[in-house]
């Protein structure tokens, strides 16, 4: 949600209101700016008859929406400054409220689902425990198996036995951060394909002017034009991601990354809104920042340092106060190189989601869980066979009874 400069940098555009002839879903078209020392000639248009340019007005002006100037409205808005529109907002508030509520919603069935995988695979374990005590294991077969190989072979096997054994030295939260890197350069990767832009500028940049509003606001925290922007993040993810896992779990921690991207948006499209600057935005910023919050809030004594300054070093509460005091100073003072609302509503979530979110949301998941279980357990039952006790048919209604 930060780090918008970078996006307006590459494009080289600026925002145009024709409200005067055109319709509203086409009020803001993109231009690009004239960075070299020579311009091209206009072309004169063709004027139709019936219709005649006035002195002082732009010549491509009536022959783009081929109507006559006196249909036209009142004067139009300053170029960059399309209308605010408030009602705008109720579909992504709706989309933010719907969005957060299946995500926890999912994460409490995933979590149902993991721990019976996992007591499935122990009783599993413990069966063939049992099966391998009676089987003698043929180490001259596997050395045959192996003299048998090529040396390319050998060395993709080794380099998966590599790769294995690093993977299981990562913790738990290491790994989900692992995966949510992996998105974030993949995203990266398409920014570079001059293919994708058109799509890449409306699904992942967040602006409350697009068309496309809801969307985005999910697709966006994991999206990042600059590798500078992405490398930021992700290391400040990458460093938390093991304490807030151990605190969280790992389908809840998923559910509460997601939601606070989404939120951290919806934020920031209100605070456009309201001011009026309605320009794009991307980047997980604000889900970071709302990962960095929740650390601070559990465990506020902790001993943070800065990165380039690793002599210094102070709590994660007073690191909090700052971040906090950084984002709203630059909020009222409008500076634009981050999006400060994302950042500020990022923390402001992550803060509350321990303090009170936690309790309200998480723990209150019992209901739904049970009627997972219920549910499973009926498709289950309701595949099975006819019962094998010789009972069948019992030729009443308390006949299928157990």
């Amino acid at each position: 949600m930060a780090c918008w400069g970078y996006l307006n940098k590459w494009t080289k555009v600026q925002f145009i209101t024709h409200t005067s002839v055109l319709s509203p879903s086409k009020r803001i078209i993109l231009h690009p700016q004239q960075r070299c020392a020579f311009r091209k000639v206009q072309k004169k248009p063709e004027t139709r008859k019936g219709s005649h340019e006035e002195p002082g007005r732009p010549p491509g002006d009536v022959a783009e929406a081929g109507l006559p100037r006196k249909d036209a409205p009142g004067p139009p808005h300053p170029p960059g400054m399309p209308p605010r529109n408030p009602r705008r907002l109720i579909k992504p508030l709706m989309f933010t409220v719907g969005f957060t509520g299946c995500s926890f919603g999912a994460a409490a069935i995933l979590q149902y689902e993991s721990v019976k995988s996992r007591l499935d695979s122990l009783l599993e374990e413990r069966e063939s425990e049992k099966t391998d005590k009676f089987q003698t294991h043929d180490t001259a077969h596997w050395h045959n198996w192996w003299n048998q190989l090529s040396d390319f072979q050998r060395q993709v096997i080794l380099f998966m036995s590599v790769m294995d054994d690093m993977w299981s030295s990562l913790s738990e939260g290491q790994k989900v951060a692992t995966g949510i890197i992996a998105i974030n350069a993949a995203v990266l990767c398409c920014w570079r394909m001059p293919s994708l832009q058109r799509s890449m500028l409306k699904y992942f940049t967040t602006n409350p002017a697009s068309k496309t509003r809801c969307l985005p606001m999910v697709l966006s925290s994991f999206s990042h034009y600059s590798i500078v922007h992405m490398v930021v993040n992700m290391y400040v993810l990458w460093t938390f991601s093991t304490s807030i896992v151990s605190v969280l779990g790992r389908e809840q921690f998923l559910a509460f990354y997601t939601s606070a991207g989404v939120i951290s948006t919806m934020v920031s499209y209100v605070c456009k809104t309201a001011t009026g600057r309605l320009h794009p935005s991307l980047g997980a910023s604000g889900a970071v920042m709302t990962v960095l919050a929740a650390v601070c809030t559990k465990m506020p004594e902790a001993k943070l340092a800065i990165v380039l300054l690793p002599m210094f070093s102070l709590t994660a509460g007073n690191a909090l106060k700052a971040l906090v005091a950084i984002d709203t100073t630059g909020l009222f003072l409008r500076w634009r190189i981050f999006d400060h609302a994302a950042h500020l509503g990022g923390t402001l979530f992550g803060v509350w989601y321990i303090a009170y979110g936690q309790e309200l949301i998480w723990k209150s998941r019992e209901p739904l869980v049970k009627f997972w279980h219920e549910l499973r357990r009926g498709m289950s039952d309701g595949g099975r066979g006819p019962p094998r006790d010789g009972r069948r048919g019992g030729g009443g209604k308390g006949g299928g009874q157990s």
